[in-house]
């Protein structure tokens, strides 16, 4: 019974749908013709080709490049002064089904529809053509067993309510031009929904005559990366890339020109694709009452590596530093790369970035990927060790230079030697005319330690304005030591990594990076060498000589790592320092005796208050009073000749220290 409902509504329905599809038959897909893919994860779309009169160009695009496209769409026609762009936002097409005569908000079946449309005039054939009035749908019973049918009630033109059995209906049509037009328009939202995945945004370009268009966008895409490889033959070192790129777009590629292009530029999503509502407060009805005053404020008007001499030796072909223990005439020259028969790609400078043009056109399928040749050219490289400070054994390598013409994206190589594979290195973004390092595996022939000693030696000591200052260095030696057991001499790089804030000493670095010193280092065949870095760190320790205490004083005068001349000024300074506390002491001394006999004499004061002048006891306090007295003042006259005296020492002392200079 159901699949006769869905047979019925089709039928009804079956004219709209027609409609509908003439309608989709004036749209069309402008043909893709460009695509610059961007190792940002962004990919450069540009579609292109000749329309007649006003054209809707529908373009699909998955969910999550809808906001890109919306932000960087670019739409050239010239006969079109009003071009736009028509989508279905988020929510359209539930919140538009909704609004419509017929909600199809919640796909509803027939009966749904009718019920929701009583009224409304409809024709309908059965056994007869009927017009009239949808009063109702209800199900009645078949039978005792609880089955039911579905009823349509209908008021006649003629006033007359009649029922129909929707099985027994073969078509229904409404004769209201406005539920019409909602039904089209619904069935066409709902056949515009039916990707889930995708959204179509029709660009209207209501200009005329025969004309070429062209619309570009950039969307989300896969990072195209990047394979290397290099040959070190020994007559003609050869380097090769190929770019591997992913079609997860929903477009075939036909014939298009595939950019690729190395950079990092800024890019950020906006969310424009769904709808936003700016929530707003609600006031009462202004009906009655005053306005509320406000005093508004007044508007303020608005307001390097150093350059070292010594540098790597000229570029060697990579048969003049061999790898292996075999002689000069056993090397194997056949090359792993034939090379020259590869179209590659053109490179040019791009806005700061570097793109790659590939010189044929490209056809790629959706959802499929390929790898293309990028680049192909024999560059300047020789073989050579490299060992960065750590392992048993340094490492196979290679200095190349970068004579390709163009700026390289980072990416693994794999690299062949004397015609075999020899292993496989990294390298990072490479500039036209830059030398870079590779490494691809260990040289076991050659082994490789090292041995680390820290040491103490004094710098420079100077004394100025009464302050010391000791400059000491702490001294970092790495002595490396390297066994080549192989009965060639040959070439290694070694990379001394930096010590934390210190300067190298010796030897001179031919090169350096941010993290590492480069020095050349040659291995004599069966043979052992030693290469010794020195780096130094400079310390100070200041010392203010003048709140220095006298042993303090003395002290530096016995240390044998500062200088003769300087132990010599501090030991005068420590005499004068110690001259000045003895005057100190001497002072002190004295203002300890001068307030022992006022303590004695304020004493003795009370007691003669006590025992009266006249009487015998009295008159012995009185006697030892004025003896006190005299005591006083023969101290006050001492103190003071003690006070001049260290006034003195004290000047002797500064003025020594603040004159001295070393």
């Amino acid at each position: 019974m159901k699949n006769k409902f869905f047979f019925l509504f089709f039928i009804a329905i079956a004219p709209l749908l027609w409609a509908q599809e003439r309608t989709l038959s004036n749209e069309g897909l402008l043909p893709l013709r460009r695509v610059a893919i961007f190792s940002s994860g962004l990919a450069y779309y540009e579609h292109s080709g000749f329309i007649n009169e006003p054209s809707r160009i529908s373009v699909p695009f998955a969910i999550n490049a809808v906001n890109d496209a919306l932000k960087s769409l670019i739409i050239n026609d010239s006969a079109s002064a009003n071009p736009s762009v028509t989508y279905m936002s988020e929510n359209t097409l539930v919140e538009t089904l909704r609004s419509l005569i017929i909600d199809f908000s919640d796909s509803p079946d027939l009966m749904t529809i009718l019920s929701r449309l009583r009224g409304s005039e409809v024709i309908i054939i059965s056994s007869d053509t009927f017009r009239g009035r949808i009063v109702n749908v209800e199900n009645r019973p078949v039978n005792t067993d609880g089955l039911t049918e579905p009823w349509l009630l209908l008021n006649t033109s003629e006033g007359v309510m009649m029922s129909f059995n929707l099985r027994a209906i073969s078509s229904i049509r409404f004769t209201d031009n406005a539920v019409q037009n909602d039904l089209n328009r619904a069935l066409d939202l709902i056949a515009a929904s039916r990707n889930r995945d995708s959204r179509l945004l029709t660009v209207n370009l209501p200009g005329s005559g025969r004309r070429n268009v062209q619309l570009s966008y950039v969307i989300p895409s896969a990072l195209w990366k990047i394979s290397y490889r290099l040959d070190l033959n020994a007559e003609r070192p050869l380097f090769q890339g190929w770019a591997i790129v992913d079609n997860d777009s929903d477009t075939d590629w036909s014939n298009i020109e595939l950019s690729l292009v190395a950079g990092r530029p800024a890019s950020f999503i906006q969310e424009l694709y769904p709808p936003y509502y700016v929530s707003r407060p609600v006031l009462p009805l202004a009906i009655a009452g005053a306005a509320e005053g406000t005093a508004h404020e007044r508007a303020m008007p608005l307001s390097a590596a150093p350059d070292y001499a010594a540098r790597q030796p000229q570029m060697m072909r990579s048969n003049q530093v061999f790898m292996n223990e075999e002689s000069d005439d056993s090397i194997r020259t056949e090359s792993a790369l034939a090379g020259g028969n590869i179209q590659t790609a053109s490179g040019s400078d791009a806005g700061g970035q570097f793109e790659f043009t590939l010189r044929n056109p490209v056809n790629l399928d959706r959802r499929m990927s390929a790898m293309l040749p990028l680049v192909e050219s024999a560059i300047e490289a020789r073989s050579l060790l490299i060992y960065n400070s750590s392992g048993g054994h340094p490492r196979l390598g290679a200095e190349l230079i970068n004579t390709t013409g163009m700026k390289l994206p980072s990416g693994p190589i794999t690299v062949f030697d004397g015609g075999v594979y020899a292993g496989d290195a990294l390298i990072e973004f490479w500039n036209e005319n830059e030398k870079r390092y590779i490494s691809f595996g260990e040289d076991l022939s050659v082994s490789a330690s090292s041995d680390m000693t820290t040491a103490n030696t004094a710098g420079t000591v100077n004394i100025s304005n009464g302050v010391m200052t000791i400059n000491r260095n702490i001294v970092f030696s790495r002595t490396y030591t390297f066994i080549n057991s192989s009965a060639v001499l040959k070439h290694l790089v070694l990379e001394h990594r930096k010590t934390h804030q210190t300067e190298l000493v010796t030897p001179r670095a031919f090169e350096e990076t941010a993290s590492v010193y480069r020095f050349n280092v040659t291995l004599p065949a069966s043979g052992q060498t030693k290469a010794e870095v020195r780096e130094q760190r400079v310390t100070s320790q200041t010392v203010a000589l003048l709140s220095a205490r006298t042993e303090t004083l003395f002290a530096y005068t016995g240390n044998q790592e500062i200088p003769s001349n300087v132990r010599a000024a501090l030991q005068r300074a420590a005499e004068l320092r110690r001259s000045m506390d003895a005057a100190d002491t001497n002072v002190r001394n004295i203002e300890a005796q001068r307030e022992r006999l006022a303590s004695d004499q304020d004493r003795v004061r009370r007691n003669l208050e006590a025992a009266g002048s006249q009487t015998p006891q009295g008159q012995d306090f009185l006697r030892r009073l004025v003896a006190i007295d005299s005591e006083i003042d023969a101290l006050s006259a001492s103190l003071e000749r003690a006070n001049s005296e260290a006034r003195s020492a004290r000047g002797a002392f500064e003025n020594y220290l603040n004159n001295l200079n070393l």
